[in-house]
């Protein structure tokens, strides 16, 4: 993957130090720390969020023509250790009511996860997709979701090796199944970039990094900063818990989209999946999986909860930017 255009001051540091025409002495990151509060702010702004996801792209898969060795450059970490900061920090205050009211409502560990989750649980985006969105406009989801599906399920991996116990056997199968059960071509990025190739789109890995936008690049950016700090182990896994709660539902009624659109069962297929699977790994990742090491580590109870509103909160974010995007019809069917 080639690294992407720069979007601003940021962006454009960590792409001259990250190409080699740059050292990190020569880095300002004197505007991080002036960052305005607000959340729309930060998940709005492209330049930060770019900037972040570049940082975190090094412990996946790259880009063409980088040292890999920059992974783990002591100064790269500091710099995106800044970035990560102001953005846990927003996502801490933008949460702190819902995991309140998850704590007020007492009860088992268990409901009070499940209740969070139903509260926030939002799902207007596959209501759109289902019922109005076009044939351009699904193509345009399907672009900005390939920004994670490439990659299903990597960011969790990363968190087998900090946890231990019965959680840890949960979730290494629920990743199982993530990776295909044992057969490549049930790989679920691979269903992935099948759907890609079906509706005629690239399905090259971060192919489409150029189009996604802040909020995109925010939905990613924190599921990535959760997995890759043990600190934050619970919320990844709450994060996780909400994700795959959330699932199978709205990929149902995206099934529904893709029917009444006439679009390739290649498609389909990606969605049908997930229907049946992810019913089965919202249980696993709720009770298996967070209540599980809730219960070994009772101090991981509030960042579990706090996980799983800033999975919900973030995506409806990102959601709602889609489709008033859609609404003021930037996009539109093409003509025939």
């Amino acid at each position: 993957m080639q690294l992407p255009a720069p979007r601003g001051p940021l962006s454009q540091q960590v792409r001259l130090v990250l190409s080699g025409r740059a050292t990190q002495g020569s880095m300002d990151w004197s505007s991080v720390t002036s960052l305005p509060r607000p959340a729309d702010r930060i998940l709005h702004d492209e330049d930060f969020q770019l900037a972040l996801w570049m940082l975190f792209e090094l412990h996946y898969r790259g880009f063409d023509a980088v040292d890999p060795d920059l992974e783990w450059d002591p100064l790269l970490i500091h710099s995106r250790g800044m970035l990560e900061a102001s953005l846990e920090s927003l996502l801490r205050d933008l949460t702190a009511d819902d995991v309140r009211r998850a704590n007020r409502a007492g009860g088992c560990f268990t409901n009070r996860l499940s209740g969070l989750i139903d509260e926030l649980d939002g799902g207007s985006l596959a209501t759109f997709l289902q019922r109005r969105a076009t044939s351009e406009q699904f193509a345009d989801f399907m672009r900005r979701r390939s920004i994670y599906h490439l990659k299903e399920s990597d960011p969790q991996s990363f968190v087998l090796p900090r946890i231990d116990g019965p959680a840890k056997v949960a979730l290494a199968e629920l990743q199982y199944d993530e990776y295909g059960a044992g057969r490549a071509d049930r790989l679920h990025a691979g269903l992935f970039a099948d759907a890609l190739n079906a509706l005629g789109l690239d399905s090259t890995y971060g192919a489409y990094i150029e189009e996604a936008d802040a909020t995109t690049l925010a939905v990613n950016n924190v599921m990535s900063m959760f997995a890759l700090r043990r600190r934050l182990r619970g919320a990844s896994l709450g994060h996780l818990a909400a994700f795959e709660a959330t699932s199978s539902a709205p990929c149902r009624r995206i099934l529904s989209g893709i029917q009444r659109l006439g679009l390739p069962a290649a498609t389909a297929l990606y969605f049908d999946e997930h229907v049946e699977a992810d019913a089965v790994h919202e249980q696993l990742a709720i009770r298996s999986i967070c209540a599980a090491m809730v219960e070994g580590e009772p101090g991981l109870a509030d960042d579990v909860l706090f996980g799983a509103a800033s999975c919900l909160r973030v995506e409806a974010i990102a959601s709602e930017t889609l489709v008033e995007t859609w609404e003021s019809h930037q996009l539109v069917e093409a003509p025939a």
